[in-house]
């Protein structure tokens, strides 16, 4: 357990210090907006609230998932009271360190300082092949009085995680019997690496819900796992995958053409409200961002609400100027390909 707190502990000193990034652009620089100098429409009503599974977000927008342990229970603390007062989703960390130590689920029971919010359950989807089963997942969700359960997959990064679990073999069977057990919709996202769309429309046959595309375009965990560790090799060959990942666009882009009732996440380098505008336009329904909140939110919460304050002014702003006074207009605006 101590080697574990050490881990999280400098996984979220390192996001903090803005190191780690993977040399992959997100993508969103090849794409711009026409500019519309006409719009017809009120700035004061432009709306960028959205409908994302039942709920009413001020934003089309999630915190994405942060790592859970002593320090966590604080910031999930402020980012869920961030999240109700802006209407924002939000997802917890993994709870697997719960299940291995009870004393730490009140890192994880976050609905009382956020009773409105769209939540998240998270669990490593490589626990399914450790003894996990649906009455876990069910306990994740309950434990965080969560509205639905993220399952996330991250090979490269167990690989380079001291201990990682590396089985991945026959998962997705077992993700479908948890969408099939489950009475919460159920969710796959990935770590910083990005979701092909091949990977996605398994996903979709077997009964998930939707996908957090998390793409390459912000932390390397390969790098960063590669900085914790005192193996020479492994801290060696982490610097090989610094480059390696799905773009965020290309993977927004690729699985909004599979078609179906997919529901997409643009998470991975999402970084501004031009960004979740650009996102949203390309075919996500919402976006998602871990690490800005986790930086601010570092510094203190009144950061982290300017931070929303600007993400609402640059999106409502590009919503403007391109003549949308609505997201589901956005949805449908012009982009033009640079190059």
């Amino acid at each position: 357990m101590e080697e574990i707190l050490k881990r999280k502990e400098n996984h979220i000193s390192l996001a903090c210090e803005a190191v780690g990034r993977s040399a992959v652009d997100p993508g969103f620089h090849r794409y711009r907006f026409e500019h519309n100098a006409l719009p017809e429409i009120n700035f004061a009503e432009t709306d960028t609230s959205a409908n994302f599974l039942g709920r009413n977000l001020g934003l089309p927008l999630i915190i994405s998932s942060i790592t859970g342990y002593d320090v966590s229970e604080k910031i999930n603390r402020n980012l869920a009271g961030v999240a109700n007062d802006f209407r924002l989703g939000m997802a917890v960390g993994s709870q697997r360190i719960a299940f291995e130590d009870r004393s730490f689920e009140n890192s994880f029971k976050i609905r009382r300082y956020a009773p409105d919010i769209l939540l998240f359950a998270n669990l490593g989807a490589v626990q399914l092949n450790c003894g996990y089963s649906a009455d876990e997942c069910r306990r994740a969700v309950d434990m965080a009085e969560a509205d639905a359960l993220i399952l996330h997959l991250n090979p490269m990064h167990e690989v380079f995680q001291t201990n990682g679990n590396t089985d991945f073999s026959g998962l997705l069977g077992k993700i479908e019997k948890i969408c099939s057990s489950l009475k919460h919709p159920v969710f796959v996202k990935e770590v910083g690496y990005g979701i092909s769309a091949s990977v996605a429309k398994k996903l979709r046959e077997a009964g998930v819900c939707g996908v957090d595309v998390a793409g390459a375009g912000t932390i390397s965990w390969s790098w960063l796992e590669g900085r914790c560790s005192n193996d020479v090799v492994v801290r060696q060959s982490s610097e090989a995958f610094r480059d390696w990942g799905n773009p965020t666009v290309d993977c927004i882009e690729s699985i909004a053409k599979i078609g179906g009732k997919m529901k997409i996440i643009a998470g991975g380098g999402v970084r501004n409200g031009v960004d979740m505008a650009k996102a949203i336009a390309l075919g996500a329904d919402v976006c998602a961002n871990a690490t800005d909140f986790l930086q601010k939110v570092m510094v203190s919460r009144s950061d982290c609400e300017n931070f929303v304050e600007s993400l609402t002014l640059e999106l409502k702003t590009a919503m403007f100027c391109v003549g949308c006074k609505n997201i589901g207009e956005l949805r449908s605006a012009k982009l033009l390909k640079i190059g």
